[in-house]
């Protein structure tokens, strides 16, 4: 504010505390001689001076004729009209128009003097809008965030991808978008460029605030970001000390970070791979301002100097990063991101293996292994010994998969834990001696060896004692020499059946069958005398003779019933009758 225009209207003010009624003109007359208005004269003067009472409050302050439904009608429909991108495609009177004609709402006010019920303004339906918490703006005000911490270095990297909106790799080197010929009303021209757009992969550490950039041409595809997680984790000179692997990555839901290949790289590096809700970009917001400090501090100079290829933008990328993590000073820290990344301890720092060893791991998936009854698993043609993975059990199948550090020498058995977080086993791969046996195999008639209960074998000794009512193992084993009776005869195996209340079903009304079948007569053919003869001579045997055989060809001379048979067997074997004599007188 002009310090003469202060000291004038102070100046009118105390002499309109005296003036009285003619305040107004007082002040119009200073309003005037200033060359601003009156309002603008009121306004100052709330600057400058301090009430001693304040305004007293309306007795129907707060108060809305409105109904609250109505509004909420208006809010929704006004909520409705806003696009993702935050551009309102109608106004307040737009939509309360619309309502009105559709008869959803009324809005109206009664006017006291008159009795008249009128529309109320749009103004008025917004202050009520904000008195009863309904105004769009409020309703699509971003949820409160949570404020995320991290153990020390490396314990967390923040990885995502951006497009880069200024620049892609044309055979003459890097060109500037022209966003007047590419952009996505001509679908053709960015077809034109589409493999040569730069890609740029930000990671950042989240304790130390530590940033690593690196461009790709093409997509955001899972060999890029394999292959930019690689080259961040191992180690590239004395100048630049970030590296190692990292205990967890956030990053966002795209088809990339969520690839099988993505995913079998992180398992097999014990790296928990936490994938963050669509649309929660605020959960790795520290890489979001990443990609805009890169795109600010980095990208514009590009502008300034030709790049010739992917390979020299890489490597001015790589210079500007190691020097602005030198010397930049974070605001969270009040230090540099790598004098920060620096105080990490040995214990923190998991070296990563060879390059080439990661790139086989990420197209290596895990592989599930039954164990077998000596607690080993068979994996890529070795036997491992997984007496050291918690609660193992005979038949169970794990997930095995390569150990990165002792690749050959051992393996990773890999769980998760209640909460679901993964957890990897080390198993040692089992040498055979020149015989085939498995060194350190318990040798006969010398030792003996044993594994530890497994939690299938005590489980089913406590399962064992609940059926035979015992509390022992060995009590258990008496009770089953016994030969009791399991749960002590107290469970009826078949109270299930007899309890069980059938329905009684009504009689259904049936038609009688009619039986309709015809004998027909079988006519057998008797046997000649010859067939008769053989059958009467093997029942008689040494009996039958040459008078049997006239007597069946003179009684039978067309053929012998079968039926008669044994009515001729017995009267052929029948003793004979004495004949009969003549008696006379002398």
């Amino acid at each position: 504010m002009n310090p003469i225009h202060a000291q004038e209207i102070l100046a009118a003010y105390g002499q309109a505390q005296q003036a009285g009624a003619n305040r107004t003109a007082l002040y119009a007359e200073t309003a005037a001689r200033l060359g601003m208005s009156l309002a603008t004269l009121y306004r100052k003067l709330e600057v400058l001076t301090v009430k001693d009472k304040p305004r007293k409050q309306r007795k129907d302050a707060g108060n809305t004729s409105i109904p609250l439904r109505e509004l909420q009608l208006i809010s929704a429909l006004w909520i409705e009209s806003i696009r993702k991108n935050d551009k309102q495609l109608s106004s307040i009177k737009l939509v309360v128009a619309r309502l009105r004609a559709n008869g959803k709402i009324r809005a109206e006010v009664l006017d006291k003097k008159t009795g008249e019920l009128k529309p109320m303004s749009e103004s008025a339906i917004s202050r009520a809008l904000y008195q009863h918490g309904q105004h769009p703006k409020q309703l699509l005000a971003p949820a409160p965030a949570i404020s995320l911490s991290s153990k020390h270095p490396n314990h967390v990297w923040q990885i995502d991808a951006s497009l880069s909106t200024q620049f892609y790799l044309d055979d003459d080197g890097a060109r500037t978008i022209n966003p007047a010929e590419y952009y996505d009303g001509k679908p053709a021209n960015l077809k034109k460029i589409e493999r040569k757009r730069l890609w740029r992969y930000v990671i950042t550490d989240h304790t130390s605030g530590t940033i690593y950039v690196q461009y790709v041409l093409g997509a955001e595809s899972a060999e890029n970001i394999c292959h930019v997680l690689i080259s961040a984790m191992v180690k590239r000179g004395e100048h630049d000390p970030f590296h190692g692997v990292p205990f967890m990555i956030m990053t966002d839901p795209g088809a990339a970070m969520t690839s099988a290949m993505f995913r079998n790289l992180c398992q097999a590096l014990g790296i928990e791979l936490i994938i963050n809700e669509v649309g929660n970009a605020r959960a790795k917001g520290q890489v979001e301002q990443a990609h805009n400090i890169v795109e600010c501090e980095f990208e514009s100079g590009l502008k300034l100097e030709k790049a010739e290829s992917l390979e020299h933008i890489n490597a001015r990328a790589g210079e500007w990063m190691r020097a602005f993590n030198a010397t930049a000073i974070h605001t969270r820290t009040r230090r540099t991101r790598y004098g920060v990344w620096m105080q990490i301890k040995p214990e923190q720092l998991r070296i990563a293996p060879p390059a080439e060893v990661c790139r086989e791991m990420a197209i290596s998936a895990p592989e599930l292994r039954k164990v077998n009854t000596l607690l080993q698993v068979s994996y890529r043609g070795a036997l491992y010994d997984v007496r050291s993975v918690p609660d193992v059990m005979v038949n169970e199948k794990l997930l095995i998969t390569r150990n990165p550090w002792r690749d050959g020498e051992s393996a990773q058995a890999v769980l998760r834990d209640e909460n679901g977080h993964q957890t990897l086993y080390v198993i040692e791969r089992l040498d055979r001696d020149e015989y085939g046996f498995v060194e350190g195999a318990a040798v006969l008639g010398e030792e003996h060896k044993r594994h530890a209960e497994t939690p299938a074998q005590v489980t089913r000794k406590l399962l064992e004692q609940l059926a035979t009512g015992t509390d022992s193992e060995e009590a258990a084993a008496k009770a089953r020499k016994a030969k009791v009776t399991p749960f002590g005869n107290t469970i009826d195996p078949h109270k299930h059946l007899t309890d069980t209340s059938l329905p009684t079903y009504l009689p259904k009304r049936g038609t009688e069958l009619e039986t309709r079948v015809t004998v027909a007569t079988v006519e057998i053919k008797p046997l000649t005398v010859i067939e008769a003869a053989k059958a009467l001579r093997a029942r008689m045997g040494s009996a039958w003779n040459a008078e049997h055989l006239a007597t069946l060809k003179a009684d039978y001379p067309n053929g012998v019933p079968e039926a008669e048979l044994d009515a001729i067997h017995t009267r052929l074997t029948a003793p004979a009758r004495p004949g009969l004599r003549l008696v006379g007188g002398e």
